[in-house]
């Protein structure tokens, strides 16, 4: 292995070898560990540190860098407290997610790292939105991001690159190619002879290095990293390594040929470079052993504090208080008495547009949303307004774009994403679930980021542009989920959703962008989310609703005359139960009406509760009114047939009848 100094000062030099050193020592401490139970599980990076250290020493301290399993040089590099890594690894309060998560699952935003979730590639999309947020405060810093060859097969890795390569950003993406994916070969996870040529195809810088070489690491990063913080772009590196233990130490190695750890132990990048100090004379063995004694000692140390620590115990208050970031919303009433008619959509587009002006952090994303104004045109007229920074057309990738907006996150925005159409969603959906949704409870970082779902049937878009989704995510403790019915709770709740810091799923109703309209107020106002409104006020049984199904609701009732009562939920996670509970107490009837199909739809949740909380104020029991338990269909007698509108006056007649 050659080594070229480049001007290296002999402390330097000096510097990277401890630092290489560093991960070494502690991983072969966590193996002893790991063989006395006293860790749960290990990711070796032996053989791979030269990476993760020269890249991170590369850099800035405040430049964002997005880990994996094998990247313990980045923590060590950046001075992370030895004590709370291994308070991490043992599940101790004092570790970054308070026994919550492991291993390297974690950000520590005070040393500008963010770690991996378990399916690899959604931190690449993250990086891109740390990415967006230098460009926009026109910070002349770079993000990295790591993955491995196997991560490179991921649909993520390639929309992180293309969104990245439109937008112009400067984000390195680290590919750190050890050979295999678990125990799955390179010749089996892609075709192409190098893994840098992807980077061409996406039109952008892209490298194959030597990642046993820290030198040849160091001085990549560092060039480059100087170069797109005057002229921001994305580029690619791929380090060629070796993986020397298993993909984790219970997988084992049985499946690598003997002959390439023999290939590959005469390329490890600390014992070439710890020989080239040697010959430069810059180290000795008595320098070394005082080196290794050091680094033991401080090991062993901050060993002592972590197992010192109690086991940590459960505490179910902070438990569900930390699924949420802390927000006490305070409510704005218009100022001005000026009122405008105005349909679903134009206040939605009343919203957005005074939310723009209020958060001057705030960026909207979408497919369309720009000169064209969003197929509902929900963002009309905003490009010329506001400018294309901040009001940015997106390339068909919902999941790049909703992980970058959770890097966004990290740095201080305010983001929206358009879906196109609810049913889109599902494209995003491991980055809503697993991203957006655990990320507070899991080491306190806040996902400031509103999602806006076109949704529902009636207008004969068939099964992929028709579904109601929304009980997908109410299942998800992290999302908050609305759902309003009319303009005027629209764009109250809107606005109230982007002032909270919490990622908020936020439904409209297609069908009503443009058949319902209401004099609403000019002024910017909020109203609370997790609070219920009385559509109607009645004796004669309880309608639990929202969406289109209030209108269905209110249509019956003033056909029939039956003195129904109409709760309009507005906002489904969380739920306000306090008025579910007010109203069927009165009442003594209740039945849940929803759009969605009847199986797994919310309406089951609700009827449990009442059926829990209420049951000795029932007369009778909870009645559920859904759709069908099929796709959405296209034809319209069909359609019709599906939706619940018809067979909701037959329930009702039933209920009272009982």
């Amino acid at each position: 292995m050659k080594y070229k100094r480049k001007g290296h000062s002999d402390s330097s030099l000096l510097k990277l070898y401890r630092r290489l050193l560093m991960p070494r020592m502690i991983e072969e401490k966590m193996l002893l560990l790991l063989r006395k139970g006293q860790i749960s599980k290990w990711f070796s990076g032996i053989g791979q540190e030269a990476i993760s250290v020269g890249v991170t020493a590369a850099l800035l301290q405040d430049e964002t860098i997005f880990t994996m399993h094998r990247n313990l040089g980045v923590f060590t590099t950046r001075d992370v407290p030895l004590n709370r890594l291994f308070a991490q690894w043992q599940g101790k309060q004092s570790g970054f997610t308070k026994g919550r998560d492991r291993s390297f699952h974690f950000g520590a935003p005070e040393y500008n790292i963010v770690g991996m979730i378990s399916h690899l590639g959604p931190q690449l999309s993250l990086a891109d939105g740390v990415g967006l947020a230098h460009k926009l405060s026109g910070e002349k810093r770079v993000a990295v991001a790591f993955t491995g060859e196997g991560g490179t097969s991921q649909g993520e890795f390639h929309e992180a690159l293309n969104v990245a390569s439109v937008w112009k950003l400067p984000v390195i993406f680290v590919i750190e190619n050890n050979g295999y994916g678990l125990s799955t070969p390179s010749s089996e996870q892609y075709s192409c002879d190098s893994l840098a040529d992807r980077g061409i195809g996406y039109g952008m810088k892209s490298i194959q290095i030597d990642g046993n070489n820290i030198l040849e690491v160091y001085e990549t990063i560092k060039n480059l990293a100087a170069d797109l913080r005057e002229n921001p772009e994305p580029a690619l590196i791929e380090c060629r390594t070796f993986r020397m233990r298993g993909h984790e130490e219970a997988s084992g190695t049985k499946y690598v040929p003997k002959e390439l750890f023999e290939e590959w132990g005469k390329k490890d990048p600390i014992s070439n470079f710890q020989s080239w100090l040697l010959k430069e004379e810059l180290l000795d063995e008595s320098m070394i052993e005082k080196i290794k004694e050091s680094i033991k000692e401080e090991i062993e140390t901050n060993l002592e504090i972590a197992f010192a620590e109690e086991a940590t115990q459960s505490d179910v208050e902070l438990q569900l208080r930390d699924v949420y970031a802390p927000y006490e919303a305070v409510i704005t009433e218009p100022q001005k008495d000026s009122t405008t008619k105005r349909r679903l959509i134009d206040s939605i587009h009343n919203a957005l547009n005074l939310a723009m002006y209020k958060h001057d952090n705030l960026v909207l994303m979408g497919q369309d949303i720009a000169e064209y104004g969003g197929v509902f045109k929900a963002t009309d007229g905003f490009v010329q307004e506001f400018g294309k920074e901040r009001v940015r057309n997106t390339p068909l990738c919902e999941s790049a774009i909703i992980g970058a907006t959770l890097g966004m996150s990290l740095k201080g925005y305010k983001s929206m994403v358009e879906m196109q159409f609810a049913d889109f969603v599902t494209c995003g959906f491991n980055q809503i679930i697993n991203n957006l949704a655990k990320v507070h409870y899991r080491w306190g970082q806040n996902a400031d980021v509103v999602v806006r779902m076109p949704t529902g049937a009636g207008v004969g878009a068939g099964p992929y542009h028709s579904q109601s989704n929304e009980a997908w995510f109410t299942h998800t403790p992290g999302l908050k989920v609305v759902y309003p019915s009319n303009p005027y709770d629209a764009k109250g709740l809107l606005l109230a959703a982007f002032e909270d810091p919490n990622p908020v799923m936020f439904f409209e109703h297609k069908a009503l962008y443009r058949s319902v309209s209401a004099e609403i107020p000019d002024d910017y106002y909020t109203l609370p989310l997790g609070q219920a409104a009385y559509a109607r006020r009645g004796k004669a049984a309880t309608i639990i609703t929202y969406g289109y199904g209030v209108h269905w609701a209110q249509s019956f009732a003033e056909s029939s005359g039956i003195d129904l009562e109409i709760i309009d939920l507005r906002t489904l996670s969380p739920i306000d139960y306090d008025t579910i509970s007010e109203s069927v107490k009165k009442t003594n009837r209740a039945i849940v009406l929803h759009e969605d199909t009847m199986f797994g739809g919310i309406g089951g949740e609700l009827a449990a509760w009442i059926g829990e909380h209420c049951f000795e104020d029932l007369d009778a029991p909870v009645r559920r009114v859904a759709s069908m338990d099929t796709p959405v269909p296209f034809a319209a007698a069909l359609e019709k047939d599906f939706l619940p509108q018809e067979r909701f006056a037959t329930v009702v007649d039933e209920l009272l009848a009982y």
